[in-house]
């Protein structure tokens, strides 16, 4: 800057202005280690000489412009000099000491140069000339450092609430991690960076977000990569160690212990942090450089570990949202096809009526066709439409209506090789696809071998379906497209084929009307010449009528009233009782036990006699003319007779009882059934037939499950018992949903030392109002409505979730399967990726069945156990000796234990040789032959383990020992 000159008492203008200048060039310093320079460049100037400036901001360390000019003996005159904020001299080394500002806690300056005596009072007026320049600079840097302070915090903080904000937007998590990558490279050198998420349960790492400017590695964000892959990595140790790493790979495998294991392309300088929740670790986040460049400090280590943990956060929180928003999207997918299947039922079920109530309200088949036509346009593409129907004598095929876009007609031909004759000949419907390659050469086929044979228009697409009246093929209906783009699938022809039986039925009412409109206008005619045979002719009439009512409102197998009959006599009772309240009625529901049981095994005729000869039984229990006996449907009849008090009806139900109570022969066959009865008495609360039979049908599943053969009246208990029941069934399914079913465990032990060899897993429910709910309070309402199987897979993954606490050395747990597990194919399968899922020993699980899960499908059952036995895993036959105990079962099954019923463990004395005693002394006997396991159920006073130990039983499990208890209490008993 040129020469420096102090600024003497009688200095001019140009000497000021110099010294100006040289003021604002140390203000203008950029950083302190100038200022310093500066500094000792102006006291040189004035004549000291071998000068030494030295400061220190806050707690941190010593600096000084030139540390080769600091001479032994320095850092003590200085540290004097300091302490006491005064000019110090050592005169042995020659050298004065002379603070220029200090600002205790803050910072401070100073300088050392050479001393000569008279050269004392120089140096403490440049000091004093320089004390507020410095101040002033120190102010400086320190409002600048809070400043840039300030800056970066905003900056931080700007950022975390971009963060929070992606997580709750509508940005996609690719989009978002992007973003995030963004974000953290503004705070650091971050074009190499990847996100890593750790699962502790499966001890892998998926790598969500990864970018890498050198190395080509690809990891796909949806695998989970085993932590066996990457051990030694220097990510494995950041998840095993839970600490950061950083510096260049050399000086991070000096910060680790363990082997050292490259994975991937060397860098020149490497930062990762762990992501903790508590502390388990989440994630992990690393940034590398693989060119030379300022490296990672403390710093950006410590802000990639804060931004970090928002960064997880915020990803579990998209994470989270995509999925519910994923399985909102299939939820509505399913919803959305379940309204749009109920939609089609429902102008299936319109269809229908409409074309039974057009059978009844069409004047002519003209009219008939055309509405039929119009009604199937509205369920599928029927532009082109016709029906063909058989001559009376089956030789030719007449089309009585025929509608085609192109204008193409029909004419009565006799029967061919036609697509109509087929559909007739094959008695089912045919879709003939030309557009369909496998359709094409299907046709092809079926012309090749002269079955087919194609008339008229040649169309692209070809729909028919068989008119069926009774058992007897009476014509097709046909629909066909010649458009391309437009066709037919397998749902228009289940469409098609559905309605065409109320088509058919429709139209055999029509041609019947038709008939008899005909022969009336025969009538009319001849009545001149023939009166006599009018009334005859007249007399045929009525007789056709009648039978059309009767057949209308008759069950056609039985020919009792059928449920429209009854409907509408019980709306006349129940009109009847409100005019008149003395006049009583009761209907009786009545359904066949066991018919279900003869229908599967005897066949539907002979069903269908068996029907026939109880509808007798039950007409010749009424009285003729007051009484109604009606049939519902399948194996229901209904009875509505009028009373005087409950009694009659009670009686009534008896004789109906008692009327089954003899053999019914049939086809050569001796053949038994009885009736379940529920009786519902008239009310002035009744205002529908629909009322009477439900409150009737509520009765009789009380006298079917009391045991059949039977009757109940019903009463508001039941109404009540039947809301508590669907109430329960509610609550099941949202239980079930919510994951309230957990296992108590009771252990089974060695009986001679009590010794827990194992636990058996029972079912709890955690009701949310009632507390916990054993069994009995809703197993039978699962098991109604289908709910068990998914209850016991909540139950079995709770059970082996938790048996690595539960189990202690050898020690087994058992799990109850029911026979319904047994039908699906595929339950090893799946039951062993549960037991591997939770790191169980198959040596450490046993399954429960009873014998009837042998009975239901024993191929299929025999061939589960023997898959899940070579895998390890026993099983064990519950409540042996009270079914059918079969000896072959045993050996064919390869069961490993057999588990003695408590109904014969309760009866054993030591003192007494009962019955029960033999039977065990049997099993224990039949199981050493066998080489299986027994264990004794329910076990509850010494008296009996005593007995059984006599017997030779080994194992054992009840009350006397323990009763059913949770984790938490079996291992708070351990702990005491």
């Amino acid at each position: 800057m040129g020469s420096i000159v102090r600024l003497p008492a009688n200095a001019d203008g140009a000497e000021h202005r110099e010294f100006g200048r040289f003021l604002r060039h140390l203000l203008h310093a950029p950083d302190l280690h100038t200022f310093g320079c500066r500094i000792a460049e102006y006291l040189e100037a004035e004549g000291l000489t071998n000068v030494v400036v030295g400061w220190r901001i806050d707690e941190g360390p010593y600096q000084v412009q030139d540390w080769s000019r600091v001479r032994r003996g320095d850092d003590e005159i200085a540290a004097r000099s300091r302490d006491r904020s005064a000019t110090e001299v050592d005169p042995a080394q020659g050298r004065i000491a002379c603070p220029i500002h200090i600002d205790e806690g803050r910072f401070g300056i100073g300088f050392i140069a050479d001393y000569h005596p008279e050269s004392r009072e120089r140096v403490e007026s440049l000091s004093d000339v320089l004390g507020p320049i410095a101040e002033t600079k120190f102010e400086k840097t320190r409002l600048t450092d809070s400043l840039h302070q300030l800056a970066h915090s905003e900056q931080l903080q700007a950022a975390l609430f971009a963060i929070a904000d992606m997580a709750s937007s509508g940005m996609d998590i690719n989009a978002m991690l992007r973003e995030l990558h963004a974000i953290v490279g503004r705070f650091m050198y971050a074009d190499n960076f990847y996100i890593a998420l750790y699962d502790d349960q499966s001890d892998a790492l998926r790598f969500i977000y990864l970018v890498d400017t050198i190395d080509p590695v690809i990891r796909d964000a949806n695998e989970f990569i085993p932590m066996s892959v990457l051990e030694h990595g220097l990510t494995w140790y950041l998840i095993r160690d839970k600490k950061p790493l950083m510096g260049a790979v050399e000086d991070i495998y000096a910060q680790i212990t363990g082997p050292k294991r490259s994975i991937g392309v060397g860098c020149f300088d490497w930062l990762g942090v762990p992501v903790l929740f508590g502390d388990r670790v989440r994630g992990v986040l690393v940034v590398q450089s693989y060119i030379e460049r300022p490296r990672y400090t403390q710093s950006d280590q410590a802000l990639l570990s804060y931004v970090g943990s928002h960064i997880l956060t915020a990803l579990d929180r998209k994470m989270a949202q995509e999925e519910l928003e994923r399985r909102v999207e299939e939820r509505t997918q399913e919803l959305t096809l379940e309204v749009q299947e109920r939609r089609r039922s429902v102008r299936i079920q319109e269809t229908l009526y409409r074309i039974a109530e057009l059978s009844h309200t069409a004047t002519n088949l003209d009219e008939f066709y055309a509405t039929v036509h119009g009604i199937i346009g509205g369920l599928l593409d029927a532009r082109n439409f016709y029906i063909a129907l058989l001559s009376d004598d089956g030789e030719h095929l007449h089309f009585p209506y025929y509608v085609d876009a192109r204008g193409h007609r029909a004419e009565s031909r006799r029967l061919g090789r036609g697509y109509s004759e087929f559909v007739i000949r094959q008695g089912r419907a045919c879709l003939f696809d030309k557009t369909d390659p496998a359709g094409l050469e299907e046709l092809k086929a079926l012309e090749a071998s002269g079955e087919i044979v194609t008339y008229g228009p040649d169309s692209h697409v070809w729909l028919g379906v068989p008119l069926v009246l009774g058992d007897r093929v009476t014509g097709v209906l046909a629909v066909q497209s010649y458009t391309a783009g437009v066709g037919f699938s397998d749902r228009d022809r289940e469409v098609l084929t559905f309605i065409s039986y109320q088509i058919a039925n429709g139209l055999g009412r029509q041609r019947a009307a038709a008939e008899l409109k005909n022969a009336y206008a025969g009538l009319e005619r001849r009545v001149a010449e023939r009166t006599s045979e009018l009334s005859e002719q007249i007399l045929v009439r009525e007789q056709i009528e009648q039978r059309l009512k009767h057949e209308v409102l008759h069950d056609s197998l039985t020919g009792l009233p059928n449920r429209a009959y009854l409907r509408d006599q019980l709306m006349r009772a129940i009109a009847h009782t409100r005019r008149e309240s003395t006049h009583q009625f009761a209907v009786l529901f009545i359904d066949l036990d066991r018919f279900k049981v003869i229908n599967d095994s005897v066949g539907h005729l002979v069903g269908d006699l068996l029907l026939k000869e109880v509808a007798a039984r039950f007409t010749r229990c009424v009285r003729t003319g007051t009484d109604v006996v009606a049939r519902l449907g399948g194996d229901e009849f209904a009875i509505l007779m009028e009373v005087h008090a409950a009694d009659d009806a009670m009686r009534m139900a008896q004789r109906v009882i008692e009327a089954l109570g003899e053999p019914i022969a049939v086809d050569g066959k001796d053949l038994f059934t009885g009736a379940s009865v529920g009786i519902a008495l008239s009310s002035s609360n009744y205002a529908s037939p629909e009322d009477v039979l439900r409150d009737a049908d509520i009765a009789m599943y009380r006298a079917k499950s009391s045991g059949r053969h039977r009757f109940e009246v019903f009463d508001e208990k039941l109404h009540d018992q039947a809301l508590a029941l669907l109430e329960t069934e509610s609550q099941l399914r949202h239980a079930a949903t919510r994951n309230e079913f957990f296992p108590y465990f009771q252990p089974i032990v060695r009986l001679d030392d009590a010794s827990v060899v194992g636990y058996e897993a029972l079912m709890r429910w955690r009701h949310p109002e009632k507390g916990i709910l054993p069994p009995a309070a809703f197993l039978a309402v699962a098991e109604a409505n289908g709910l068990m199987e998914l209850l016991d897979w909540q139950l079995f993954d709770h059970a082996l979730r938790v048996a690595s606490e539960l189990l202690q050395g050898d020690q087994y747990v058992n799990l109850n399967f029911s026979a319904r597990h047994f039908r699906s194919p595929d339950l090893d399968t799946r039951f062993l990726a549960l037991v591997n899922k939770h790191g169980v020993r198959p040596g450490q699980v046993r399954i429960e069945i009873t014998e009837g899960a042998l009975l239901d499908n024993p191929e299929q059952t025999g061939a589960v156990f023997r898959r899940l036995h070579e895998q390890g895993i026993f099983v064990a036959l519950d409540d042996f000796g009270t079914g059918y105990s079969s000896l072959s079962y045993l050996h064919r099954f390869n069961m490993h234990t057999l588990k003695i019923d408590r109904s014969f463990v309760g009866d054993l004395r030591m003192d007494e040789d009962r019955s029960s005693t033999a039977v065990v002394r049997a099993i224990l006997a039949l199981s050493d032959s066998q080489r299986m396991e027994v264990v004794a159920e329910g076990i509850e006073t010494q008296e009996q383990r005593t007995a059984l130990m006599a017997l030779g039983c080994v194992f054992g499990q009840g009350y006397f020992f323990a009763h059913p208890q949770s984790l938490e209490h079996i291992l708070a008993a351990r702990a005491t």
